[in-house]
């Protein structure tokens, strides 16, 4: 390999800056193609004859308590099969992702976590051509930010 590239855990701090979250823990998932993420709802508007959807986060694990409100272009609307063998059609948006100091852009699909233990899957796509993982290891890029 030419160039290395930074060794995610199983589970790490990522940023979502256009979605104003600063820190989210996310299970690094190399199961699923596309990345997820909590929403508690979602609204679909047209803007300039184009469809948006408006939608809330929940982004602490086990609490509800903060809400951040966001807006984005739909990027597609698709077929998702969850690990359960469950079919959902999901609004495709892409946003900003801050892993490991790297800033870029990728899709994530919305869907209600309530259920699940992280309110964000980072899948391959995500991080494909930027990360290998190590399954065995948690918190690799260290812990949460702003806590010391």
């Amino acid at each position: 390999m030419s160039e290395s590239k930074v060794i995610l855990g199983w589970r790490e701090w990522i940023g979502l800056p256009a979605l104003n979250v600063n820190a989210i823990l996310a299970k690094v998932d190399t199961g699923a193609k596309t990345s997820a993420i909590h929403t508690f709802y979602i609204d679909e508007f047209e803007r300039d004859e184009a469809s948006w959807v408006r939608f809330g986060l929940h982004p602490v694990r086990d609490s509800d308590k903060l809400a951040i409100h966001c807006e984005a272009p739909v990027a597609d609307c698709r077929d998702v099969t969850d690990s359960g063998g469950h079919t959902e059609t999901r609004y495709v948006i892409e946003t900003d992702f801050v892993v490991a100091g790297q800033a870029y852009r990728a899709e994530v699909t919305l869907t209600n976590r309530d259920n699940m233990r992280y309110r964000i899957l980072l899948g391959r796509n995500a991080m494909r051509g930027r990360f290998m993982v190590d399954p065995a290891r948690s918190f690799l890029l260290g812990k949460q930010p702003g806590k010391d």
